[in-house]
């Protein structure tokens, strides 16, 4: 049952990546403990910048890549860390258009070659697919039909006006956007996976509460929520 807490709200901020699952997280948290939280989702590389600067917040989630920079700086709680979430990365076109074959990695690297531009994001999908492409060899070749997503704006957002013409990214990211058309996950042998994880701020003054959020969302509890947004539990 639900407690009457007398604390302040706890501020969270996350990536986009995260957004709708932790709304809907946090809320169920909130409704269980009585214990409300501000949430505030911006752009991965925003908020590592934010949380660098030393605004206050008290819980940070992030690609596991960008809080482990935060950790070893002393931005949040190296021992507070917690994986929470893996996140698959989808293809998607413009609503409309011809939908290539992704269905093998072979088809996938035609379906590359092929494209006029390629949407990716600031975030770790968008560094793991330029790796992928180097390993293909096409890297170079493409240079001029990458266009990297500025920070904040969804690979969605640029499929559905039209400003691309594939693109590359979470799964959780590509789902609430209309106008666009996803083929699907990444297949085998192109498989790119990103895994967001939570940490108490150094600047919070709620620490023990902070924790028991993060300790809500790494539950079983949170499973279906993670599931719904086409992610799974870390």
């Amino acid at each position: 049952m639900a407690s009457s807490s007398t604390s302040s709200p706890l501020r969270c901020i996350s990536s986009m990546a995260t957004r709708l699952l932790l709304e809907e997280l946090l809320g169920e948290h909130g409704r269980r403990t009585g214990q409300s939280v501000a949430l505030e989702s911006v752009g991965g590389v925003d908020a590592a910048k934010r949380v660098q600067a030393g605004e206050a917040f008290d819980v940070v989630v992030l690609a596991d890549d960008a809080l482990a920079k935060l950790a070893a700086a002393g931005h949040v709680r190296p021992e507070s860390v917690r994986a929470l979430v893996h996140s698959p990365v989808a293809v998607a076109v413009p609503a409309g258009r011809p939908e290539p074959d992704i269905s093998t990695e072979a088809a996938l690297r035609r379906a590359v070659a092929q494209a006029p531009r390629i949407g990716y994001s600031t975030g770790p999908s968008g560094t793991a697919l330029l790796k992928l492409l180097e390993g293909w060899g096409l890297l170079a070749l493409l240079k001029d039909h990458l266009i990297q997503a500025p920070p904040g704006v969804p690979v969605g957002q640029m499929l559905a006006t039209g400003q691309v013409d594939l693109g590359f990214q979470q799964l959780s990211e590509l789902l609430p956007v209309q106008g666009i058309t996803r083929l699907g996950l990444m297949p085998q042998g192109a498989q790119i996976m990103s895994t967001f994880s939570g940490a108490v701020a150094h600047t919070s003054q709620q620490p023990d509460a902070a924790q028991a959020l993060l300790r809500f969302l790494a539950s079983d509890g949170a499973a279906g929520a993670k599931a719904r947004q086409g992610m799974t539990p870390a």
